[in-house]
């Protein structure tokens, strides 16, 4: 009697939950040029093996053709992206794997893109799969253009560099705070002598390269600040006093969606902020930063905490007190950082402005008096 009553309520959740109704898990080593898949079932019986031309039509006329449902994985890479989005249509369930972590657990001693493409496989079908966030399309094209944009802050720091190391080379006299001013760089240019005429011209092309640069990521901030899916997300986080745009920007587009961090000490440790523990037999041993982190993130939130306690009262009180508690000015700016990425996640959680709220008053305890 009791066999009928199970079959019936597994029937039931698998209607409820599609995911269960799925009899195929597949592992897919993503490259640039092919991608190798292995298909098992439940029990880990070999359905399938192969390797597909790394394009989207190639992609598409493989999946549409087949008719089990499918859970489907692969390892996160720089080309793994498209892969994912175009494959994600025709998928009951399709996740991205932490590549550090299935490091460690698809070690092997043979390696190959079958074999990883059967390690990725289990991986699926026994849920052990270290699976990371992937965003919306949405969000990764606007971040692409937000990265390009530090990318192009690079390099003219490197121009402004050389354009002052040139003008040390041949002993030229010049202001360098006000080097990169375009009144006073013409004006240099005509008051430099005994210097190359080739050392003008590069100077002259370094100049047009700098402006370049400058228009170029600032339009860059402007199309982003004005995207409707971010703006009016990042005049909220700019509600925190010393959060500027490329700051706001910077964590709407690399954190996405802030609810998946449960708790602050996760946003730490995903930014970078935290150090590394190893911990063995009742011993903690603390290391350097960890190399774990997504370091847009971590460079950004660090060059921020280094000014905003000029403008934010909160954040120069703990800057003070840890410096006040023995620390250097860099163990102060983690901690000015850690309080940064708790005030941004609130926020963003919240999707209200930032208020400082002060402690309630506690009652006053009546005082009896004995007589």
């Amino acid at each position: 009697m009791l066999r009928p009553v199970l079959e019936n309520r597994l029937r039931n959740q698998k209607q409820e939950n599609p995911y269960m109704n799925i009899s195929h898990y597949i592992g897919f080593d993503v490259h640039k040029k092919s991608i190798s898949y292995c298909v098992k079932t439940a029990d880990g019986k070999i359905v399938e093996e192969g390797k597909l031309r790394a394009t989207h039509q190639a992609l598409r006329e493989w999946a549409g053709k087949r008719s089990e449902p499918w859970h489907g994985a692969m390892e996160a890479t720089l080309f793994s992206a498209w892969i994912y989005d175009t494959l994600k249509p025709f998928a009951a369930q399709l996740q991205m794997g932490n590549p550090s972590m299935m490091k460690a657990i698809g070690a092997a001693k043979k390696k190959s893109d079958q074999l990883d493409a059967r390690t990725i496989a289990d991986l699926v079908r026994c849920n052990l799969l270290p699976a990371c966030y992937v965003a919306q399309p949405e969000m990764r094209d606007l971040r692409r253009l937000l990265r390009y944009r530090n990318l192009v802050v690079g390099q003219a720091v490197q121009m402004k560099n050389r354009m002052s190391g040139m003008l040390m080379e041949v002993g030229a006299e010049y202001s360098k705070r006000r080097l990169h001013g375009k009144q006073y760089f013409n004006e240099l240019l005509d008051q430099l002598e005994e210097v190359p005429e080739s050392v003008k011209d590069l100077l002259r092309v370094s100049r047009e390269a700098l402006e370049t640069f400058t228009a170029t990521q600032r339009q860059i901030l402007d199309r982003l600040q004005k995207d409707p899916l971010l703006a009016k997300r990042v005049k909220l986080l700019k509600s925190i006093a010393g959060v500027g745009e490329v700051t706001a920007l910077t964590w709407a587009l690399e954190i996405c969606d802030p609810r998946r961090f449960s708790s602050i000490g996760d946003a730490v440790s995903y930014c970078g902020l935290c150090s590394a523990l190893v911990s063995s037999a009742d011993k903690a041993k603390r290391g350097p930063l960890s190399k774990q982190r997504n370091a847009h993130l971590q460079t950004v939130l660090i060059e921020a905490s280094k000014l905003a306690p000029r403008w934010n009262k909160q954040l120069a009180e703990v800057h003070n007190r840890e410096v006040k508690h023995g620390g250097d000015r860099n163990r102060a700016t983690l901690a000015v950082a850690r309080k940064l990425v708790a005030y941004l996640l609130a926020v963003d959680k919240s999707g209200q402005q930032f208020e400082v709220r002060t402690p309630a008053a506690k009652p006053m305890e009546e005082v009896a008096i004995v007589a």
